[in-house]
């Protein structure tokens, strides 16, 4: 047995966010200038596209006017984009992964070190988001959490644990991420958890994910899934980001999301400079940028991202459906992500041959 997680004093999330740049946004490979055809130095930036407006406009317009500077965006998902800086086949400055694929490109070599003196806005953050996978590497921008949304009307008792998705309320009609997904290795500790275990253990989790199997309607992949099978009355409940729970909410008004007793997990988002990028210093000031209170308010209260600035303080209707305040963040589980990645294959081949059958 090895203890793979560790308590995490973290912060905001789940949402993964960020887009295209106004015009200068491009889902293909850029042409490998450090600058635009206007003279003005260019910042390329890899990210996810969603939120394009809120992010043209709050995020990368005021930084593009600040520094004379062009932002051309790269969009996709996480594996497409660490695929590309991994081929080479890309000109990215900066990248946005979540902290699972993040793991992957420092074990690959992929990023530069970071100059943290370069990051001033580092000393505002929650300490743990501050160095998630180490000090020369990027912070967190935003960290979400991982809990249990459900239906009051079709679960009569009050959900307090992962280990209620085992009982007789939720049977044949929950729901589970599927391994490749982000929460998926969430769920394999969570089951070593209602086993019983202090430390994880592999086999007593898939032995009791495996018990959970018959109840599972669909282990889905995406969250539109989840929302779609809840919305229908399909399931009752499952595991599910906290960012994602207004959707759900939108479908059911009464549905409920609960931070389990053993603990919601964290979700993290982090920001890293690209090995090799000639615009390293500019990439670490857009980073200081992004973590700044005026960002990380904006961006709350919109409801793009949870702050992981402790100087934005929120309020009433602005602190629903993010994870926010320092109650919430210090009870919070941090995986390992280097020891996922170490085990990720030989996880997935059991989950197929043992769960999702």
């Amino acid at each position: 047995m090895k203890k793979w997680f560790k308590g995490f004093v973290a912060v905001t999330l789940a949402s993964v966010v960020l887009a295209g740049c106004g015009s200068n946004a491009t889902g293909g490979q850029t042409d490998g200038k450090s600058s635009s055809a206007d003279g003005k130095k260019k910042l390329v930036i890899s990210t996810w596209g969603f939120s394009e407006d809120f992010f043209n406009k709050e995020v990368y317009e005021p930084f593009e006017k600040e520094h004379n500077v062009d932002i051309v965006v790269e969009i996709g998902n996480n594996a497409e984009r660490l695929n590309k800086i991994s081929q080479g086949s890309t000109d990215v400055d900066l990248i946005y992964l979540s902290d699972y694929y993040a793991q992957q490109g420092i074990q690959q070599g992929l990023f530069e070190k970071l100059d943290r003196s370069k990051v001033p806005n580092l000393n505002q953050i929650y300490d743990i988001a501050k160095a998630p996978l180490g000090e020369d590497y990027g912070p967190a921008y935003t960290v979400g959490r991982l809990g249990i949304a459900y239906n009051p009307e079709l679960v009569k008792k009050n959900v307090t644990s992962w280990a209620d998705l085992w009982g007789s309320e939720f049977k044949g009609n929950v729901t589970l991420p599927n391994i490749t997904a982000t929460a998926g290795p969430m769920m394999v500790d969570a089951a070593s958890k209602v086993a019983g275990s202090k430390e994880f253990n592999e086999d007593q989790a898939f032995g009791k994910l495996k018990e959970l199997s018959p109840n599972i309607v669909k282990f889905y992949s995406k969250t539109s899934e989840f929302v779609n099978m809840f919305s229908q009355q399909e399931i009752a409940g499952g595991p599910i980001m906290e960012m994602y729970f207004k959707d759900l909410q939108a479908a059911v008004p009464g549905a409920k999301f609960v931070a389990p007793s053993e603990g919601a997990y964290a979700v993290m988002n982090t920001i890293n400079v690209v090995k090799g990028s000639d615009q390293k210093e500019l990439a670490e000031e857009f980073i200081n940028w992004q973590l700044s209170k005026e960002v990380q308010e904006k961006s709350a209260k919109a409801k793009v991202d949870s702050p992981v600035n402790t100087q934005v303080v929120l309020s009433g209707a602005d602190t629903e459906g993010i994870t926010y305040g320092t109650d919430v963040v210090n009870k919070l589980t941090k995986l390992d992500m280097k020891f996922v990645n170490d085990h990720m294959k030989a996880w997935t081949d059991r989950w197929n041959r043992e769960v999702a059958q």
